[in-house]
């Protein structure tokens, strides 16, 4: 009977110690994961935006695009108001038969000049001279405000400078767009990527070129990638300038000084083709080891297709780099 209790009550101490084995060993991964491991939820998708802006000013004649469309680089945005346009580079050719009317008859002048000989004094010829070079020079100048009007009536049409998707503001018909001021936005299709802001207590595991998983929310299926590239340099709030160049260190009182957020810029790799790609989204950024990545890819663990310029992203109103 002794023996009996005493193997139960060595049971029941084998069989807590492993549970508080066990037990320790899943809140340490808990704790390495939570604390350590470089991961973050503070990651967005980002894409360049291309503010389009006129090199002429004029009306709106007419508007080829809509809302939220996509477009190819070289597609017609709207078109400027081509009249007075057309009408400039009518009057910098007139000018410039004009002045070629005037160069041909100093050349003239110049030639019955030379051909007199003796007879024509040396000042009149040297100044005829300088009529034909005055010509000339005033013909080249003719050729550039042509070939200006010519360039001015060209970029009366605008055109889509990438592939992308308009912002969500098209121009309408009858407005007045200044020069150099942005009328519209393209979202760069090509340009699509994820942005993962990293505590600085997490860097020493993120290096370049490493996997990365990406969760964007509301998405079940992960996105994958590699590490870009990290920023060198971020904002010091503590320090400002001060009028006489000298540090200005602002005093910390806090107990408690909380990480500074590193960006970390992550290479699309796979996308799934369905999967709606939109410029401002939140995202679980989680940098893997490249042994299990490896490991996962051979047990068949990344079941997405790759397409990194085929996806088909909606373009969220306002998104910015």
């Amino acid at each position: 009977m002794n023996v009996k209790k005493t193997w139960f009550s060595a049971g029941q101490i084998l069989l807590t110690l492993i549970v508080v084995v066990v037990a320790a060993l899943v809140l340490w991964r808990i704790v390495n994961y939570y604390m350590f491991s470089p991961w973050t939820r503070d990651g967005h998708v980002r894409a360049d935006v291309i503010q389009v802006a006129p090199d002429v000013g004029g009306l709106i004649t007419s508007v080829d695009v809509v809302d939220n469309q996509p477009v190819k680089q070289g597609q017609v945005l709207f078109v400027i108001d081509q009249a007075r346009y057309t009408l400039s580079l009518r009057l910098a050719q007139a000018a410039l038969e004009q002045r070629k009317a005037t160069l041909a008859q100093a050349k003239r002048e110049y030639a019955r000049n030379i051909a007199l000989g003796n007879l024509v004094a040396s000042e009149t010829i040297e100044e005829s001279r300088t009529r034909v070079e005055q010509g000339e020079a005033s013909v080249a100048d003719g050729q550039v405000q042509v070939d200006t009007a010519r360039l001015n009536l060209q970029r009366t049409t605008i055109v889509s400078p990438v592939d992308g998707y308009l912002n969500d503001r098209a121009p309408r018909v009858g407005e007045y767009v200044s020069a150099g001021r942005a009328v519209l936005s393209v979202v760069d299709l090509h340009s699509f990527r994820v942005d993962g802001y990293f505590e600085e207590t997490r860097l020493h595991g993120i290096h370049i070129g490493q996997p990365v998983e990406i969760i964007v929310m509301g998405e079940s299926r992960p996105l994958r990638g590699h590490v870009q590239s990290i920023v060198a340099a971020i904002e010091d709030r503590d320090r400002q300038a001060s009028p006489n160049l000298l540090p200005n260190v602002n005093p910390a009182f806090s107990w408690v000084r909380l990480a500074q957020r590193i960006p970390v810029r992550v290479a699309l790799d796979e996308v799934p083709d369905d999967f709606r790609m939109i410029a401002g989204r939140t995202a679980t950024v989680a940098v893997r080891d490249d042994a299990a990545d490896k490991k996962d890819k051979r047990n068949g663990a990344t079941g997405v297709n790759s397409a990194s310029a085929a996806v088909a992203p909606v373009v969220a109103s306002g998104a910015s780099q």
